[in-house]
């Protein structure tokens, strides 16, 4: 397969007009959502997938609205190539693409481009930032940002984007090694349609609140209310039970912002990952985890060598 012209992308991200982004949008929502059973060297569960130990991943997490950071990690990582060359080649993104940052409808113009060309290699999971109506992130940037660049249209934009939102994955799970989620792991969940099915089960059960919204603290052993006002902040028994309970080493998520670009938690069984950098975050570094995904780590600190700072 040929390698996608990156700078040609790019160049559309920032020239599309609004009936551009819409079907962008749409023709990656309609694969999304179709998505079903096994597909390249993923299987789908609801809005689980699960990934084959074979061949390599490339995890990316929070951009927020920075395209330099998006670039730097496509140019950097060289996975364009690798994507064009293996076909077991994957890339995770686990969510919060928009709002903050200033270039948030040219990150899901590129990352939607992304999937369209690879569609059986590209994992876009759903973020906070990426909620259902009721568990929005505020503020909640994309309507302001789609109306300066969309102008009087922009309504249509932004409903296609947001009926994206639900197609997008709760969790990616790869066997006896990772499970990965956006914010945190729900206490409660015991099976693999507890994470699947979250979103059907929202608002009344929590399992997809705190899939989007919670953090690892090495503050408390289980959970205590969060500062975000969503979600928890859980502890290492809760980390523990839950990597026994589904049969994985680590868990990789994203969501908190990192001066280096990532941190660990929970001695070595909670790997962040913040992959977009500077204002108003103004971390030091962003970062992106490179696996090879046969190998099986005992905890985070042995995928230091693989996490790339820029």
């Amino acid at each position: 397969m040929q390698e996608l012209n990156l700078k040609q992308v790019v160049k559309e991200a920032f020239e599309a007009s609004c009936e551009d982004f819409r079907r962008v949008v749409q023709e990656a929502r309609e694969i999304i959502c179709r998505e079903n059973g096994r597909i390249g060297n993923f299987e789908v569960l609801g809005r689980l997938i699960r990934l084959s130990p074979v061949g390599m991943a490339l995890v990316v997490g929070d951009l927020h609205g920075d395209l330099e950071s998006l670039i730097e990690i496509l140019k950097g990582s060289g996975i364009l190539n690798k994507l064009s060359q293996d076909p077991n080649a994957t890339m995770i993104f686990l969510g919060d693409y928009g709002d903050r940052g200033p270039l948030s409808a040219e990150i899901y113009y590129t990352i939607l481009r992304l999937k369209l060309y690879f569609p059986k290699q590209i994992i876009l999971m759903r973020g906070n930032h990426e909620g259902p109506e009721d568990l929005l992130a505020s503020p909640h940037d994309l309507p302001w940002q789609f109306q300066a660049k969309f102008g009087k249209t922009w309504e249509t934009a932004y409903k296609e984007i947001f009926k994206l939102f639900k197609c997008l994955y709760n969790a990616v799970i790869v066997e006896e090694r990772y499970l990965m989620v956006h914010g945190g792991v729900p206490p409660q969940a015991k099976t693999l349609a507890d994470l699947a099915y979250a979103h059907e089960r929202h608002p009344k059960e929590s399992l997809l609140e705190d899939l989007l919204w919670s953090d690892p603290t090495d503050a408390v052993g289980e959970t205590c209310a969060s500062y975000r006002g969503a979600g928890k902040l859980f502890g290492q028994k809760v980390t523990n039970d839950v990597l026994e309970n589904f049969g994985v080493r680590v868990l990789i998520r994203g969501h908190e912002p990192c001066d280096e670009g990532y941190k660990i938690n929970h001695h070595g069984k909670v790997l962040t990952l913040f992959s977009r950098k500077g204002p108003p975050y103004y971390n030091q570094h962003g970062a992106y985890l490179k696996l090879e995904l046969s190998q099986k780590p005992q905890n985070a600190e042995e995928l230091m060598k693989n996490i790339h700072k820029f």
